[in-house]
């Protein structure tokens, strides 16, 4: 169960990578691709809030991948329960607030991951 809770982490570390990479340098080129409901001259005129999102979600990613540095059992699930509940909080307020497929996207991989290294 650890590894597959590792394997995890770092999947949900890798996906807030890409958001990271997405809302600071895609914004305008991709967003429109991504979020069709929403008008393409809107991500111009958000950019750098966009921006400023995407770089939250690099702490979040920071938080998940520190934990691959540390030995000790519960300072490690400690660190992992707290990134991956501040992933699981934004996720469903990103659901709630832009698009509900951010729940299944976000918020679920990390719920998911949280509830195994509860029952570890």
């Amino acid at each position: 169960m650890l590894i597959l809770a590792k394997i995890l982490i770092a999947f949900v570390m890798l996906e807030h990578l890409f958001i990271l990479w997405f809302e600071m340098f895609a914004w305008t080129t991709r967003g429109p691709k991504i979020f069709k409901r929403f008008p393409k001259e809107l991500f111009p005129a958000t950019k750098s809030l966009a921006a400023n999102q995407g770089l939250y979600n690099g702490f979040l990613a920071a938080g998940l991948a520190w934990t691959f540095f540390i030995a000790d059992p519960i300072w490690w699930a400690r660190i992992a329960i707290f990134f991956l509940s501040c992933v699981s909080v934004a996720g469903i307020y990103g659901a709630f607030t832009a698009d509900k497929k951010i729940f299944f996207s976000q918020a679920l991989p990390a719920l998911v991951t949280l509830f195994i290294i509860l029952f570890i």
